[in-house]
């Protein structure tokens, strides 16, 4: 299973993901400890974006990332 490079970011900047850190979680494994929560698993693939419902962090689909199978 992989995640997003997830890391601390400003609650306005967008974390960009590919179709390898499918399935989406968050906080990722790089997260500070300071910014953790429950983990929650992100829907992305509908959209291409999200709003973690903990946190609120942004994730975006890299533009012209194919996703197979989901």
């Amino acid at each position: 299973m992989s995640s997003a490079p997830t890391t601390a970011v400003p609650k306005d900047e967008t974390i960009y993901v590919e179709a390898k850190d499918l399935p989406l979680y968050c906080p990722g494994p790089k997260a500070p400890l300071w910014s953790m929560h429950p983990r929650v698993y992100i829907e992305i693939v509908q959209t291409g974006k999200t709003l973690c419902p903990y946190c609120g962090a942004a994730y975006q689909l890299k533009e012209g990332e194919k996703i197979l199978g989901h």
